[in-house]
């Protein structure tokens, strides 16, 4: 067990080997998926106007996991994009829980603003 106090030099480690994490989770997933696509044999659309994503955002999601539960390559890869996406909010939350543990309440109450925007953009980013 460490006794010393929780520096910034730790906190500035741990945030760059989560942010190298999610890029590698990403980066991996997404390859991994190309690699399923590609088995699968998929062909692109003659006409763009053709693909059909749905009404609703629970339409997208539900066709998403259920994509993802089959191991359809093209789910596999907005997985790894998904993964991509959300390494910076991890991160937000991460640095949240490292201020915390310093007592830097400044920088707490910035991260829970960064952190509320993101989350509000993200909740209400799908546009109908």
């Amino acid at each position: 067990m460490r006794n010393q106090p929780f520096t910034d030099l730790d906190l500035n480690r741990s945030v760059g080997n989560l942010l190298r994490l999610g890029v590698i989770l990403s980066v991996a997933t997404s390859l991994i998926g190309f690699i399923k696509l590609f088995t699968e044999g998929f062909k692109m659309p003659r006409k763009y106007n053709l693909l059909n994503m749905g009404d609703s955002s629970e339409k997208v999601w539900g066709s998403f996991w259920d994509s993802l539960c089959k191991g359809e390559g093209m789910a596999i890869i907005q997985l790894g994009i998904l993964l991509l996406i959300l390494t910076p909010l991890v991160r937000i939350i991460f640095a949240l829980i490292g201020y915390l543990k310093e007592k830097d309440y400044t920088y707490v109450v910035i991260s829970l603003i960064v952190l509320t925007i993101m989350l509000v953009s993200f909740l209400t980013g799908y546009a109908h």
